[in-house]
């Protein structure tokens, strides 16, 4: 799995490309956590863009939950956007859907972005 960082402003968007399954789980953690904890200035905001994400085994899941809880303790705002059909009927029958902001596409997620810190 490949995995492409790009900056709005004060917004990270993260954007995974493959599978994110058991062998790939570790690394995208690892990437998710430097986004959350060690970039200076920490970003007001972390998007991740699932367009080109195909499929998202449980250990998967656990990534994007332990994402969430670290952004909320970080006072980031986190969400998900642009997911595959197959991708989001994983987050629906799990119950993300309830946990994590999700939302149709990258631009309906970066406009839930709060405004910039001073």
């Amino acid at each position: 799995m490949k995995v492409r960082l790009e900056t709005l402003g004060q917004t990270t968007v993260v954007v995974p490309e493959g599978r994110l399954d058991f062998s790939a789980a570790a690394d995208f953690q690892k990437e998710i956590e430097r986004v959350l904890t060690g970039m200076s200035p920490a970003p007001a905001a972390v998007i991740i863009d699932a367009g080109a994400l195909d499929y998202v085994s449980s250990a998967g899941l656990r990534v994007f939950l332990l994402a969430a809880r670290a952004a909320q303790k970080g006072g980031i705002a986190f969400s998900v956007c642009a997911l595959k059909p197959a991708v989001r009927d994983v987050f629906d029958l799990s119950g993300f859907n309830q946990v994590i902001a999700l939302y149709a596409d990258r631009q309906a997620a970066v406009a839930q972005v709060p405004p910039p810190r001073a």
